[in-house]
């Protein structure tokens, strides 16, 4: 099977070279030629152009930061989809919301192209292993024709029905952990200026009922002030954005997300690029400012 890959950071890179690895010709393409190269070597080669990476493949991974990316090289701007080989699949990892991907679904039916909406779990070292869970949504029987591939790639796969479902499970995962984040960091500036020393205020959750999953893994990087990025805080605030428009559109409440949303806003102006843990900085800055 040749599979086209379009976005090779640090999520796409991993998944990428899985596919190389299980067997598959893979051909990348990325806006980044040192992200290419890091993939080529473990194999595949390289395409010189988006269209190039897409034409004559039978499936096609893209993995970009954005849903207008996604639009822009889909149906807009580089109109990928009328490259696609009728039949082929396009299979997507990006985080979007369920709006975008129904008008993808709808402009690749036009095209007789089929498409798997894969939002991805966990972060890139899961995908490098080939650990990361998918949530499948799309046709069904396109997902079982396609599920042993992914399953190449991550694991576990689980199907949840059409697109908008994979893609909003997606969105409410990333709400409910950007808010938790928020809530951790606003306990360990509590925590300080409550004189507790703050290794042992970390140590002592993760006996309580207040453990989570980011407080183990973003804990140590509040305590230390290492904010090299895992997920940025650009990356957080815009799936927790999107999140919050998707409840809007639902008529649905989600105050909490909504809250941490005005946080991860507040960290984006100056610390966008570091790791979303960077969001205890404006709890410990504004209290700074009120003082």
């Amino acid at each position: 099977m040749k599979i086209g890959f379009i976005g090779l950071g640090k999520m796409g890179s991993g998944l990428a070279k899985n596919l190389i690895r299980a067997g598959y010709e893979v051909i990348l393409y990325d806006i980044n030629p040192e992200a290419v190269k890091s993939v080529l070597k473990t194999g595949g080669r390289s395409a010189t152009s988006p269209k190039e990476a897409a034409s004559g493949t039978d499936a096609v991974f893209t993995s970009l930061p954005l849903p207008d990316h996604l639009i822009q090289l889909l149906i807009e701007g580089e109109k990928l989809l009328e490259d696609m080989r009728p039949g082929a699949v396009l299979i997507d990892v990006s985080t979007i919301d369920p709006s975008t991907a129904r008008r993808i679904a709808a402009e690749a039916e036009a095209h007789h192209v089929k498409f798997l909406a894969c939002p991805l779990g966990k972060g890139p070292a899961q995908a490098e292993e080939g650990t990361e869970p998918i949530f499948v949504g799309g046709e069904k029987e396109v997902y079982e024709a396609y599920k042993s591939m992914l399953e190449k790639i991550g694991q576990p796969v689980t199907y949840l029905g059409g697109v908008e479902q994979s893609t909003a499970f997606k969105l409410i995962s990333n709400m409910v952990g950007m808010t938790n984040l928020a809530a951790v960091s606003e306990g360990f500036h509590l925590a300080v200026e409550s004189g507790i020393d703050p290794t042992l205020f970390k140590e002592l959750m993760h006996d309580t009922g207040a453990d989570s999953a980011q407080l183990k893994l973003r804990g140590s990087l509040m305590l230390n002030e290492n904010y090299q990025p895992m997920f940025s805080v650009n990356l957080a605030e815009k799936d927790v954005r999107l999140g919050v428009k998707m409840a809007q559109e639902n008529d649905t409440k989600a105050e909490f997300s909504q809250l941490a949303l005005k946080y991860l806003q507040q960290a984006k102006i100056q610390y966008g690029n570091e790791d979303a843990a960077a969001i205890y900085r404006t709890f410990r800055q504004e209290f700074t400012v009120k003082r």
